[in-house]
């Protein structure tokens, strides 16, 4: 008993003294938060072979990068880390908000060493559970060990099924791993710290709130992954081979859904953005709400335009005045 109440006075000492500690950060050190989560990213996604698939991060609702999540406490003890998420807007990836992860079990334990953590939340139902701003993984939201390579293999249930996919590195070793019992919520002094003032998760998350100062690696980082680094590449692609004659060269399912998306954004004239495009290895589908027949077959040109040799299905309905 007594061995047992000295393990819980080690564990709540560690918490009391981690939160001192972010109480009494400067900006500076959340900004070098963000950078480690940068280069986390950038260095797991740097090795393709062993890292992210690409289809993953384009499709990723959001995406928290937890750098050297600390091991906590002797035979009872946890994990504990803060880090920082951003999610897919409108308008581009919204600003950091800072999180902090507490407890659960990370599948492989490999002693005491600080881990990387990478999460990627999938769809709308994880993305509800972010905005939250707090909920527990295998609890509130399911969760699954995130596949790792170049490219997804075959078909796997990660997209329907999985909230939220996840990743550790420790010692140089990158995989999924599975958990439980992680309690996901928003870190306040943080957040205070890199705003000035408590503004909640959601409300950042968003897009509602502008990038802070020092933020600026984080944001370049993720998005060179996503898929809207994946435009340029896209266009730069058919521009040259309209240069060069070969007008049917086929871009991957990625880039021509990263084209088509651009254009959308973009083109002069078509008033609606409630448009939504599904690719798939032989089909465009474009679902949503036009304001106008005009606008429908804009929509359905821009698709077939980069489309290649799928077919372009129309889902598109037309909004009652």
């Amino acid at each position: 008993m007594r061995f047992k109440l000295g393990i819980l006075t080690v564990l709540a000492a560690t918490f009391l003294a981690s939160t001192m500690a972010t109480a009494a950060e400067e900006p500076s050190e959340q900004a070098k938060r963000m950078d480690a989560a940068a280069t986390v990213l950038d260095e797991i996604m740097g090795t393709p072979d062993k890292g992210i698939p690409e289809e993953l991060l384009d499709s990723a609702k959001c995406v928290v990068v937890i750098p050297s999540m600390i091991k906590i406490g002797f035979v009872f003890g946890g994990r504990h880390g803060r880090g920082v998420a951003t999610c897919r807007t409108s308008s581009g990836w919204s600003a950091p908000a800072p999180f902090s992860v507490t407890g659960g079990s990370w599948g492989l334990q490999i002693g005491g060493e600080a881990i990387d953590v990478v999460m990627l939340v999938m769809n709308d139902n994880g993305m509800e559970k972010m905005l939250s701003s707090k909920f527990k993984i295998g609890a509130d939201a399911s969760a699954a060990a995130g596949p790792v390579g170049r490219h997804v293999q075959g078909e796997t249930d990660w997209k329907m099924l999985a909230e939220v996919l996840t990743y550790s590195r420790a010692r140089g070793a990158f995989a999924g791993v599975t958990v439980n019992g992680a309690s996901i919520t928003q870190d306040k002094d943080g957040t205070r710290i890199l705003y000035g003032r408590m503004i909640p998760s959601a409300q950042i998350l968003k897009g509602q709130v502008k990038a802070p100062e020092g933020s600026h690696k984080f944001m370049a980082t993720v998005k060179k992954y996503g898929t809207e680094a994946n435009v340029a590449e896209a266009s730069g692609r058919r521009t040259e081979a309209q240069k060069t004659g070969r007008q049917n060269e086929a871009l991957s399912s990625r880039e021509a859904k990263g084209a088509i998306e651009e254009k959308l954004r973009s083109e002069p004239g078509l008033e609606s953005k409630d448009i939504q495009v599904t690719m798939s290895a032989d089909a465009v589908k474009l679902s949503g709400s036009v304001v106008s027949a005009d606008d429908r077959d804009k929509a359905v040109r821009i698709a077939r335009s980069y489309a290649g040799d799928r077919e372009v299905q129309d889902r598109l309905t037309i909004q009652t005045p």
